[in-house]
């Protein structure tokens, strides 16, 4: 029987369940046995990551997928940073795969960090796998990431979908890939989840017929709650809708709008998610003249439950079901 430690928390109501123990030696346990976090370290974050698609899915499909987990699950691997002045690298992964980077994601594993008393208020850097995130915990429970470099690299790019009006979308980056689209009637955000993940889903299969790299659909427009800026749906990879604002997702739309020139720098913009929860977010200029800018999102984070993972090995559904569609 395989054992591991896992904490689960909530970024304005999206789930990340964060392993801190318990997983191969090679992938390196963060903050246990030092002869392995040192051999472990010796490699990045990335190259740690296409270890784990190799040779430990298991642990992704056993954490994310059913019977104990859901599609909208999003699991974080703690390990040894490679280099020793920061604080931790982190792997994040849903039920269809990996992810660059993960806003909400970051967050609940700072709070994480916070609960097991391996982190103080303060700054640190986390390493993930498409760069380094400078992280500041908050005295209560708030946490602020400042993410890697983001832009948008294709603006407002036509689609003709059957049965919709034409559509503009933007292609930007915020540590993941993004459609972003202006939904054409504000009711469109009134829909049930389930209409809107069909609608996503839909328009993802044309924007992937040029742009395959995009696996993140974001529709966007009027706010409903009093002091937010906008609301967002945001479809993620594996069918499930975010809860929270998507903390990429959100340093997508920001490039965005710095392009356009409709947000100053250190201009405070707050985006409300489907569900009603916030973030509020802002911008420096990391290359004005080539449109990139370094976003930071805050929000708070709690942490619901502290498992022990058990594995039998007669359960055959040990390892988790695939339930995809």
């Amino acid at each position: 029987m395989n054992t591991f430690r896992v904490i689960d928390s909530h970024t304005a109501g999206e789930p990340t369940r964060t392993i801190v123990s318990g997983v191969p030696d090679a992938l390196g346990n963060f903050g246990t046995d030092a002869t392995a976090t040192e051999k472990s370290g010796r490699f990045s974050v990335k190259e740690r990551l296409e270890l784990m698609r190799m040779k430990f899915d298991h642990y992704r499909r056993a954490l994310v997928n059913e019977p104990r987990g859901s599609e909208v699950m999003v699991g974080a691997l703690l390990v040894p940073p490679q280099d020793p002045a920061n604080l931790a690298g982190v792997i994040f992964f849903n039920n269809v795969g990996y992810l660059g980077m993960c806003g909400h994601g970051t967050i609940g594993v700072v709070e994480t960090l916070r609960y097991l008393g391996w982190m103080l208020p303060g700054r640190q850097t986390l390493e993930t796998c498409v760069g380094l995130v400078q992280v500041q915990l908050h005295e209560d429970h708030r946490v602020t990431v400042e993410n890697v470099p983001s832009y948008r690299a294709i603006k407002r790019m036509p689609l003709s979908i059957e049965g919709l009006p034409e559509l503009h979308a933007d292609i930007a980056w915020g540590g993941n890939w993004f459609c972003l689209i202006e939904c054409p009637d504000p009711t469109w955000l009134e829909r049930s989840a389930n209409d809107l993940v069909e609608l996503s889903q839909r328009i993802l299969a044309v924007v992937r017929e040029t742009n395959p790299e995009v696996d993140h659909v974001e529709l966007f427009g009027p706010p409903k709650s009093p002091g937010c800026d906008s609301r967002s749906f945001v479809l993620c990879p594996g069918g499930a809708y975010d809860r929270s604002p998507c903390g990429t997702g959100t340093s997508a739309k920001l490039a965005c709008l710095a392009a356009d020139k409709k947000l100053k720098p250190k201009t405070v913009w707050r985006q409300e998610s489907y569900i009603g929860s916030s973030f509020e977010a802002e911008f420096q200029w990391h290359d004005e003249p080539h449109g990139v800018i370094a976003p930071s999102i805050t929000s708070r984070a709690f942490v619901n439950a502290d498992l022990q993972v058990l594995c039998h090995d007669e359960d055959p559904f040990a390892w988790g079901i695939s339930t995809t569609r």
